[in-house]
C-alpha cells in the first residue's frame, strides 16, 4: 500500500491531504528516511510522523444562536443554517459553527482535529443546511469517525434539481477528485477517490425534480458532483452550472435532514431528523402550483 493511503487508512480523523502535506515537507520517515508519498510500504516497515505545533490563530468563542436537537456529554446535534461556514479557515476565522459551539460547549470539545475544528467529525457546506454531529470528547470522535470509515453512518439529503430525471431510483457509482481544469471544482476523474450516490425521486415538476441521496461515502461536493455529471445540476449551484433559474438563490437548494448512527455510549443506533427550511419549501409550493395550472 502507498505511504499516504496507508497513513489515512489507520488514522481517520486525519484528513489525507493533510497527511500528504506531512509528507511532501519531509516530517514523515520510514526506517529513518524521508520517502515520498507514492512509496509502496512493506510488512515491519517503521513510520514516524512529526506533526508541527499549531500556527498561532485565536479562534474565540462567539454567541451565536444554534437549533439544537440532541445534547448529552458526549455528542451535539445542531441543525446548521444555511449560510454558516462549519470551521475556520484562510480570512475566515469568525462567525462559524465552530467558534459558536466552543461558546455554548464551554471548551468541552474533542481535540483530534486540532484547535481549528475542535469537535468537528464530519462537515457540509457553507450553503447547504442540514444536521451535523459534534464530538465532545476524544472517544466519542473517534468512535463516530469509524462509523464513518466504515460507511455505517446512515445520511440521506433532500435536493432540487434542473430538469426530469425519468427513473425512480438511480445509483451513481464515479470517483471523484479535484477538476484538473478548474481548481476551485471537484470532478469525476479517473484517478478520484471511490464515491457512491444512491439517488430517489420524490417528485418531478415542469422542469425540474425533487429527489432524496442517501450517501455511502463522503467526497467534498459528492451530491453536486455527481448531480452535474448526470446532467442535473443543483438549483442555485453556480460553482458548477452556469443554468439560470426564477427563484433569488445563495447557493445550492441542499439540506441535510436525516442522520443516523450508533450512539459513542449507550451503543444504540440514534435517529435526528431537520425538516426543510422555509426557502426550499417556498420552492417545492410553487412548484406544485405550476403542476396544477
Amino acid at each position: 500500500m502507498r505511504l499516504d493511503q496507508f497513513i489515512s487508512s489507520n488514522l481517520p480523523s486525519i484528513s489525507r491531504s493533510y497527511i500528504q502535506k506531512l509528507i511532501d515537507e519531509k516530517r514523515v520517515l520510514v526506517n529513518g528516511k524521508y520517502e515520498k508519498k507514492s512509496f509502496l510500504l512493506k510488512s515491519f516497515d517503521n513510520i514516524e510522523i512529526y506533526i508541527p505545533e499549531p500556527k498561532s490563530i485565536e479562534i474565540s468563542p462567539e454567541n451565536i444562536p444554534l437549533n439544537i436537537l440532541f445534547e448529552d456529554k458526549d455528542i451535539l446535534i445542531v441543525n446548521k443554517e444555511k449560510g454558516m461556514v462549519v470551521h475556520p479557515a484562510p480570512g475566515n476565522y469568525s462567525h462559524t459553527l465552530v467558534n459558536a459551539i466552543l461558546y455554548h460547549c464551554k471548551g468541552n470539545l474533542s481535540e483530534i482535529n486540532g484547535y481549528i475544528r475542535p469537535g468537528i467529525v464530519h462537515r457540509i457546506d457553507k450553503d447547504t443546511s442540514g444536521i451535523l454531529v459534534i464530538a465532545k470528547n476524544n472517544d466519542a470522535h473517534q468512535f463516530l469517525s469509524e462509523q464513518f470509515k466504515e460507511h455505517s453512518i446512515q445520511r440521506e439529503y433532500q435536493l432540487i434539481t434542473f430538469g426530469n430525471i425519468k427513473t425512480t431510483h438511480l445509483s451513481i457509482e464515479q470517483p471523484i477528485g479535484r477538476n484538473p481544469k478548474n481548481r476551485l471544482q471537484m470532478a469525476v476523474v479517473p484517478n478520484g477517490k471511490p464515491a457512491i450516490t444512491h439517488l430517489t425521486v420524490i417528485e418531478n415538476f415542469k422542469d425540474k425534480t425533487y429527489l432524496k441521496a442517501r450517501l455511502e461515502t463522503g467526497r467534498t461536493h459528492q451530491i453536486r458532483v455527481h448531480c452535474t455529471y448526470i446532467g442535473h445540476p443543483l438549483l442555485g449551484d453556480s460553482l458548477y452550472t452556469n443554468r439560470k433559474c426564477e427563484y433569488q438563490l445563495q447557493g445550492q437548494t441542499l439540506h441535510a435532514g436525516y442522520l443516523g448512527f450508533v450512539h459513542p455510549t449507550s451503543k444504540k443506533f440514534i435517529e435526528f431528523y431537520s425538516p426543510l427550511p422555509e426557502y426550499f419549501s417556498h420552492i417545492l409550493r410553487n412548484e406544485t402550483l405550476k403542476l396544477q395550472k
